[in-house]
């Protein structure tokens, strides 16, 4: 593990999402621990979907304009579009701030608590809900794995990185509220579209919570500061 010295965030600093974690090993505790038991989670869900009945019920809601609305918006942020958006963001961030390593740790943070969900949804290997147990099977059907949601991961990734960016000015709290609403959207959308359990989407929301703080600090505290080092 890479030695580098953590200074306590000072008030002044020019960007909390820049500012050096004040308990680095508790965060990677937390977010190891979090990974584990998550993954661990996902292994007793697959053999035992408790979650399935809730899940039916909620893919009953897919009709009319919300079925349409929440087809939307899973497109909305598949893979390509999260990336492609969270380019455009940070290219805005950094343009706006006129710092772009400011911008390279928002981008830094959303994809090191994005990506490797991934490995843990290829280890666990949950299928997705069976779309003959469901009222409104997605068309065209996900042959990827279900556990975690990617898409809510990411939404959720996107929104903590956000919030480090207004931390201290008077748009935190609607980033506050803001993110909220739309991470409670994807969550209701993935699972009214039938194309994950209700275990899934919680299981993601848990994730991002404990695995971004440690994202930042690995890109921002350890790499960027020895690689990219610069005002905050």
């Amino acid at each position: 593990m890479p030695s580098v010295k953590h200074a306590a965030p000072a008030p002044g600093a020019h960007s909390y999402i820049l500012r050096a974690a004040p308990h680095p090993r508790r965060t990677l505790i937390v977010a190891i621990v979090a990974v584990v038991m998550l993954t661990l989670i996902g292994f007793l869900l697959r053999s035992h979907p408790v979650d399935l009945q809730l899940s039916q019920a909620f893919n009953a809601a897919h009709v009319g304009a919300l079925g349409a609305f929440t087809s939307a918006v899973y497109v909305a942020i598949g893979p390509v579009p999260a990336i492609i958006g969270t380019a455009l963001v940070a290219v805005a961030i950094g343009f706006v701030g006129r710092n772009w390593r400011r911008a390279a740790a928002f981008a830094g943070v959303v994809g090191l608590t994005w990506v490797p969900s991934d490995l843990v949804k290829i280890l666990v290997d949950r299928p997705r809900p069976d779309a003959q147990l469901l009222a409104h099977p997605y068309s065209p059907a996900q042959v990827d794995a279900s556990y975690p949601s990617g898409h809510t991961v990411f939404i959720v990734a996107l929104v903590i990185a956000a919030l480090y960016l207004l931390v201290g000015t008077r748009w935190f709290r609607v980033g506050v509220v803001v993110g909220g609403v739309l991470v409670a959207v994807v969550v209701l959308s993935v699972v009214i579209d039938g194309l994950h359990y209700t275990s899934d989407a919680l299981a993601s929301v848990v994730w991002a919570l404990a695995v971004a703080p440690a994202a930042r600090l690995v890109w921002v505290d350890w790499i960027l500061a020895r690689f990219w080092p610069g005002r905050r």
